[in-house]
C-alpha cells in the first residue's frame, strides 16, 4: 500500500465510499419489510421480478444436476452459471444468494464510473457521478435487492468497456486492447442482446478513426480485435481469435496484418450474421405495430405483446427525465453538464452510445433510460466541481460546497428508494399452493396460467409452462387467452390440444435440427396446426368447433391450472390477445369488466366509483344518472377454516351484467355474461366448475390449482 500514488490511494478511497453508500441503499428495502412474513420462503426474502425465476430455474438445475428436453431451462445462460458457482463456492443459502447478488453486482458500476474520471483528472467528479449513478431511480429499480435479473451486470460491463476503449485511444497501450475485448466477450456471454451497443462503439471509433486520427495504428488494433470479439459465433471461438490477433498485434514485424485482420474481421462479422440481432431488437422495440402477421400458411393475425408490456411503452419528458437523473432540473443540468463535460473533453464523445440507447426511451420504452444514468451523471458531477472551482480556491469551501451540492441531486433519488415499495413477485400463500403442486404433479407436466406468472410456476412446482417471460408471442397467448376468458368446456379442449400439440411440436423440432430456429418456429403455430388437422380452413370456425363433442388428441401428461387473485386485475389485458378474428385481425367488441375497490356505502346504495353505484333496495345499478338492471348479485366470502361460501341471488335474467362482491377482499366486479362464465371467473372467483372436466387440487384465498381431467 505504501508504494502505491496519492492518486491510486484516492482513487481506491473514492470506489470503496461510492461502493458501500450503493449498497447500503439498497439495504433500505430490506428494512421496511424484515418484519413481512408473506414475503418470505424458506426463512429468506423473496426475489421481486418475474424474470429471475427462469435464472433461478436454471440455477437450480444446474447444481441439482437434473434437466429434461424441452423444460426450457436456461442452464447453459450465463446467469444461471454463474448463480450456480457462487451457490456452490459460498456458504449462503440459494436464497439469500439470487436475492443479494443485484445489490454487489450492480454497485460495481462505480468502479468504471471512477477510473474514467481518473483519466480526465477530475477524482471528485469521479466520486459524485458513481454516487448518483448508483442510485438514480432507473437504475435502482432495475437493480435493487431481489431484482434478480440480466441488469445487475448490464450496465456495469458496457461501462467497463467504456473505460477500456478510453483508456486506450489515450495511452495507446496494449493491454487495453485486450482489456476492451474481453470485456466485449464477457458482456455477450452476460447479456447477447448487447451486439447493439458493442457495434455503437465500434463505429464511433470508427468514426472518430477516419476524420481525426486516420494514421494511427493503434486505432485500427482496437477496431480490429473489437470486430473479432464481436463476431456473432461461439465465444470460445472468438477467444482464441482475438487472443492470436493480440499476439500479432504486439510483435513489431507482424504489424502489416493489421489492416487485413481489421478487413477479415468486419466480413466474418456480416457473414455471421453479426447486424441480424440488432435489427431485431428494432422491430422488437422501435417498430412493434399492434399485430403481428404469422406469415405463412393462414396467414393468422395475432395481437403483438409490446402493445402491452409497460417498459416498452413510450413514456412523458418528466418520467424519462427523474429516471436518468432522479428531478427533471437535475436532468437539464445534468445534459448541460454534460455538454460541457464533451466539450471540454472529446473523449467521452465515446459514451455517445449509451446517450444515445438511453434516450431511446423516449421511442423504446423506460427500460432503455437506465443506460444514460451514469453518463448524465458525469454531466452533474462536472457541472459541480467546475463551478465550486470557479467560485472558490479554498479547498475546505470547495469540499463542503461538493457535500452541499451532492446532497441536494442525491435526495430525490433517496426520496424514489424510501418510497418505492414494490412487493415481491409472489406472496407465501401463492408459493405455498405451488409448493403442494411440485409434490403432485411430475416434471412433464404442464401448469396453464397467464405467461406473467410462466417462470415462478417452473421454479416452485418444477412442470413446464405453454407460456413465460421469453416465450410470449402472439400465437402464444392465443391459446392462453382463450382458455382463460372461454366457457369452461372449449377451455379445457383447448388446454389438451395446446399441450399436446407443443410437445408434438418439439418432437418435430427435434427432427429438424438442420433448420433455423426461425424456420422451426415458422413451422409450428399450434393454433393453425389445430385448424388444419381438424379439416378447417377458417380459424374461427375450428374455434367454434370446440362446442362441440370433437376427438381430442390422446392424454400424455397431466395438466393443472394455476388461477391468483392477482390475475383479477389484469383480466381485460389478458382478453385483448384472444377477443378478435384470427383471420382478418379485426378486434372484437371489448366486454364489460370493472372492478371497484374503493366504493363508499351508504344507506341507500353503494358508491363504486363516481359513475356507477348500486342501490341496495331493489339491486339496481345506476350508471351515469341511468338506471341498468343487474342479472344476478353474487357474494363470496371465506369461513374460519378457508372454506369457501358464495350466496347468489338472482334480479332479472334479461339483463347481461352480473355484479360479485368478493367480500375477502372487499372488491367489487362488474362483468358481462361472457366474462361471467369464462373460466377465470368461474373457478377462481365462484369456485363453480364441472367436476367431469375438473378437480380442485389445493385453493386458498390467493391463488387456486385445477388438475384438467381430460
Amino acid at each position: 500500500m505504501n508504494n502505491l500514488t496519492l492518486e491510486t490511494k484516492q482513487t481506491i478511497l473514492y470506489i470503496l465510499i461510492a461502493f458501500t453508500f450503493s449498497v447500503l441503499m439498497r439495504m433500505i428495502w430490506i428494512y421496511q419489510f424484515q418484519d413481512l412474513e408473506a414475503f418470505k420462503y424458506a426463512g429468506q426474502f423473496m426475489i421481486n421480478t418475474n424474470d429471475g425465476y427462469f435464472w433461478a430455474e436454471g440455477a437450480r438445475d444446474i447444481l441439482s444436476g437434473t434437466s429434461q428436453d424441452n423444460d426450457l431451462s436456461p442452464i447453459t445462460w450465463a446467469p444461471s452459471q454463474l448463480t450456480a458457482f457462487l451457490a456452490f463456492i459460498l456458504p449462503f443459502s440459494f436464497e439469500s444468494i439470487i436475492l443479494y447478488m443485484p445489490v454487489f453486482l450492480s454497485s460495481l458500476v462505480v468502479i468504471p464510473i471512477i477510473l474514467i474520471a481518473r483519466d480526465l483528472k477530475n477524482l471528485d467528479m469521479g466520486l459524485i457521478a458513481a454516487l448518483l449513478a448508483s442510485i438514480a431511480w432507473s437504475y435502482y429499480n432495475r437493480t435493487m435487492v431481489g431484482y434478480y435479473d440480466t441488469d445487475m451486470l448490464n450496465i456495469v460491463l458496457p461501462m467497463f468497456l467504456l473505460w477500456a476503449i478510453i483508456w486506450a485511444i489515450d495511452t495507446n497501450e496494449d493491454r487495453y486492447l485486450l482489456i476492451a475485448a474481453v470485456d466485449i466477450l464477457v458482456y455477450r456471454w452476460w447479456y447477447p442482446q448487447s451486439y447493439s451497443l458493442e457495434f455503437s462503439f465500434f463505429g464511433l471509433i470508427l468514426f472518430y478513426t477516419l476524420v481525426f486520427d486516420r494514421k494511427n495504428l493503434y486505432n485500427y488494433k482496437l477496431l480490429a480485435i473489437m470486430m473479432l470479439a464481436m463476431l456473432n459465433i461461439d465465444g470460445l471461438i472468438r477467444l482464441p481469435l482475438l487472443l492470436t490477433a493480440f499476439y500479432i498485434f504486439k510483435k513489431e514485424n507482424f504489424q502489416k496484418f493489421i489492416y487485413p485482420i481489421l478487413g477479415i474481421s468486419i466480413v466474418l462479422f456480416f457473414v455471421s450474421g453479426g447486424f441480424d440481432p440488432i435489427w431485431l431488437r428494432l422491430k422488437i422495440y422501435i417498430f412493434a405495430g399492434e399485430t403481428i402477421v404469422n406469415e405463412t400458411g393462414l396467414n393468422l393475425h395475432f395481437f403483438a405483446v409490446m402493445q402491452t408490456v409497460r417498459e416498452a411503452g413510450k413514456i412523458p419528458f418528466e418520467t424519462f427525465a427523474n429516471r436518468i437523473s432522479g428531478h427533471t432540473i437535475t436532468f437539464i443540468l445534468s445534459f448541460i453538464g454534460y455538454l460541457f463535460l464533451v466539450y471540454r473533453h472529446k473523449i467521452m464523445l465515446l459514451s455517445l452510445p449509451m446517450i444515445g440507447l438511453g434516450f431511446l426511451a423516449s421511442l423504446g420504452g423506460l427500460r432503455f433510460t437506465i443506460y444514460a444514468v451514469p453518463i448524465l451523471a458525469f454531466g452533474i458531477a462536472f457541472l459541480i466541481t467546475e463551478i465550486t472551482a470557479y467560485i472558490t480556491d479554498k479547498k475546505s469551501v470547495r469540499y463542503l460546497s461538493y457535500v452541499v451540492l451532492t446532497l441536494a441531486i442525491l435526495f430525490p433519488n433517496y426520496q424514489h428508494i424510501d418510497e418505492y415499495k414494490v412487493p415481491t413477485v409472489m406472496n407465501s400463500d401463492e408459493v405455498a399452493t405451488l409448493d403442494v403442486l411440485k409434490s403432485k404433479a411430475n416434471r412433464e407436466d404442464y401448469v396453464i396460467s397467464w405467461w406473467d406468472y410462466g417462470y415462478p410456476i417452473r421454479y416452485y412446482s418444477d412442470v413446464k409452462t405453454l407460456g413465460d417471460g421469453a416465450k410470449h408471442s402472439g400465437s402464444v397467448n392465443f391459446p392462453l387467452s382463450f382458455m382463460l376468458t372461454s366457457p369452461a368446456e372449449e377451455s379445457a379442449k383447448m388446454a389438451r390440444l395446446d399441450v399436446e400439440f407443443t410437445e408434438k411440436a418439439f418432437a418435430i423440432a427435434k427432427k429438424n435440427q438442420d433448420l433455423n430456429e426461425s424456420d422451426r418456429v415458422k413451422l409450428f403455430t399450434n393454433i393453425e396446426e389445430m385448424t388444419k388437422q381438424y379439416g378447417f380452413t377458417d380459424t374461427n370456425d375450428f374455434l367454434l368447433s370446440l362446442g362441440t363433442d370433437i376427438e381430442l388428441p390422446k392424454k400424455t401428461r397431466d395438466i393443472y391450472f394455476y388461477l391468483p387473485f392477482k390475475m383479477l386485475s389484469i383480466y381485460p389485458t389478458i382478453n385483448m390477445f384472444s377477443n378478435m378474428d384470427l383471420m382478418t385481425g379485426e378486434k372484437y367488441k371489448s366486454p364489460t369488466f370493472f372492478i371497484s375497490r374503493n366504493f363508499k356505502e351508504t344507506q341507500s346504495d353503494i358508491k363504486l366509483s363516481g359513475n356507477i353505484s348500486l342501490n341496495k333496495s331493489n339491486l339496481s345499478l345506476d350508471i351515469n344518472g341511468k338506471k341498468v338492471t343487474i342479472r344476478r348479485l353474487v357474494t363470496t366470502k371465506y369461513l374460519g377454516n378457508q372454506e369457501f361460501k358464495k350466496e347468489v341471488k338472482y334480479v332479472d335474467f334479461s339483463s347481461n351484467l352480473s355484479l360479485i362482491y368478493m367480500s375477502a377482499y372487499k372488491t367489487f366486479v362488474l362483468v358481462d355474461e361472457k366474462t361471467y362464465n369464462s373460466l377465470y371467473i368461474q373457478l377462481f372467483v365462484l369456485e363453480e366448475y364441472d367436476k367431469t372436466l375438473f378437480e380442485k387440487v389445493i385453493a386458498n384465498p390467493h391463488s387456486k390449482i385445477y388438475k384438467l381431467k381430460i
